[in-house]
């Protein structure tokens, strides 16, 4: 079985989780904790243990563990508009070559906040924010110019209706 190297969400703490064994946390009581975090990620490990029946302590080292195994992350979720980036587009991407080097070296691109590869029309979706349309126009030049990127294509969002991160734990 292979091992990943994992960093916790500042960078200061890597771990080495073996394959698999990140599903190995998520018993009944990590998938409660996790949801008492998605409803507020800023809920005190009090109140959840005292809603999953653990000390503070408990819950505390539970999720330290999902952090480090990279199970979830802990983070603020903004709104971009009202940061000053009015622009926020999906790009399509077609590719030739190994698509994982690809993927591996568009997640370098510090504008570029969500890469998938996918199945269909494209090999791979990113996800960008903007401060206006010459920034992503300059993405979109910086993308092209990647070795195995044959086109692009740009989904300009107009306005977005919902964005949510709680799909659960089932």
């Amino acid at each position: 079985m292979a091992n990943r190297h994992l960093e916790n969400g500042n960078g200061n703490r890597r771990v080495t989780v073996r394959d698999g064994a990140s599903h190995a946390l998520l018993d009944d009581v990590a998938k409660q904790i996790i949801e008492q975090l998605q409803e507020d990620g800023r809920r005190p490990y009090a109140s959840i243990g005292k809603a999953v029946g653990l000390s503070e302590a408990a819950v505390r080292q539970r999720v330290q563990r999902l952090l480090d195994a990279g199970v979830m992350q802990i983070v603020a979720v903004t709104d971009p508009l009202q940061l000053g980036f009015p622009r926020q587009a999906m790009i399509g991407l077609r590719t030739d070559g190994d698509l994982e080097t690809v993927a591996d070296r568009l997640a370098e691109f510090e504008e570029i906040d969500y890469v998938v590869i996918t199945a269909g029309s494209f090999d791979l979706l990113a996800e960008v924010v903007c401060r206006n349309d010459a920034h992503l126009l300059e993405i979109l030049q910086k993308l092209r110019g990647v070795a195995g990127v044959v086109s692009t294509e740009a989904f300009v969002y107009l306005k977005l209706r919902k964005q949510t991160y709680s799909w659960g734990t089932a």
